[in-house]
Formats: structure tokens, sequence, C-alpha cells
């Protein structure tokens, strides 16, 4: 809940709570810094006290991701996983922190750990090299949808054209979600009424 109600762009799949896609930005001042990717995550029926799914869908090139499959070699969200963390804390600075300091010792992908204690330079290029391949701005819209409008980098997640971000999105059989999120609204302000909402329906 409070992913989807955070400025993060998240499009359920099939308008269900226990799937769906974030938009992840790559954290400034790091190689990654203008690459943007599509998280795909995916709740357990005991979620919070069993860890959630996270992948990359669009490739990127790290010691600790795979390359193939997108699966993320960290430990929160594996061994040492606690039910006080939420997504947002992982989105926002556990996979950031990751993607700034790799831990070259337990690689999913030996090319980018060797590279990244070897050849510093180097590994940056490559790094780069993919994201002029799967990761830039508009190779995400080409993938996924121009869900999030014109020119919005800055991970605000403001809708310019939902119209064509829905069709978008239905020619690469993903679900945009903007139904489900007016459903989800609505069944919020029919639990939670705030004494603004109420001053609203008086006048």
């Amino acid at each position: 809940m409070k992913l989807l109600m955070s400025d993060h762009e998240v499009d359920l799949v099939n308008d269900s709570m226990q799937e769906f896609h974030v938009k992840f930005l790559g954290p400034k001042d790091t190689p990654y810094e203008n690459g943007v990717w599509r998280l795909h995550v995916e709740l357990p029926d005991n979620y919070p006290y069993k860890s959630p799914s996270i992948g990359f869908v669009n490739k990127i090139f790290h010691p600790n991701i795979d390359i193939a499959s997108g699966s993320i070699c960290l430990d929160v969200i594996n061994s040492t996983w606690s039910p006080l963390y939420d997504l947002i804390n992982i989105v926002e600075w556990m996979i950031p922190g990751l993607l700034k300091e790799p831990n070259g010792s337990d690689p999913l992908n030996n090319e980018a750990a060797t590279l990244q204690l070897r050849d510093k330079k180097l590994y940056e290029e490559k790094i780069k090299e993919y994201i002029d391949k799967y990761a830039t701005k508009e190779k995400y819209e080409q993938m996924f949808g121009e869900h999030d409008g014109n020119d919005d980098t800055d991970g605000d997640g403001d809708a310019q054209d939902d119209t064509d971000s829905d069709d978008d999105m239905e020619d690469t059989g993903m679900s945009s979600g903007d139904d489900s999120m007016d459903e989800l609204s609505e069944d919020l302000s029919d639990i939670d009424v705030s004494d603004d909402d109420e001053e609203e329906v008086d006048v």
C-alpha cells in the first residue's frame, strides 16, 4: 500500500496486489544514473513474513544481478529478510545501495565481478553499453509503453497521457493497472474519511 500510494510508477499484473511492476531509475552519481529499468515484484501469500521475489525485467550489467533472469543477489531480500522491511525501503535504498556498492565476493555475473575488481573503467563502460542497449528512457518506452508521459525522468510518476500509455501497455501485453488504482482509491475513501473529506462533502 505504501508503494502504491507513493510517487513510484506501479503497474499491477492482472489487477493483482501480489504481482506488479515498478519503474526504477538508476541512482545518481553512479554509472547507472541514466538507466531506466522495470522491476518485477511478486509477493508470497505469507508476506511480509516471507521475502518478496524481485528481479530486473530489462537487462542490467552488475556483479550481483543475473543477466539472463534478472535475479538479484541481495541478503535483505533473501537470507536476512525481516518483516520490518518494506518495499519502499527496497526500491529506494537497498537496490540503489547494491548498485553503488557491488558485492564482488558473491557474484551472479562473473564477468561483471571480474571487471569491477580489475578494471573499473572498462566495468563502467560496460554498464553504460548495457544502458544504451536495454535501459534508456526510449528503450523503456518501446518495451513497456510510455505510461508516465513525456519527459518524466525524475520518477514522480505524473502521467501526462493515460490514453496513449494504456494503448502502449496493451501492445506489449502488460496491464497499466489504472482500473485497479481507481478501485483502490474508492475502497480507501470508504474506509478512511478525513476531516478534509468531510468538509468537501458539506460544501
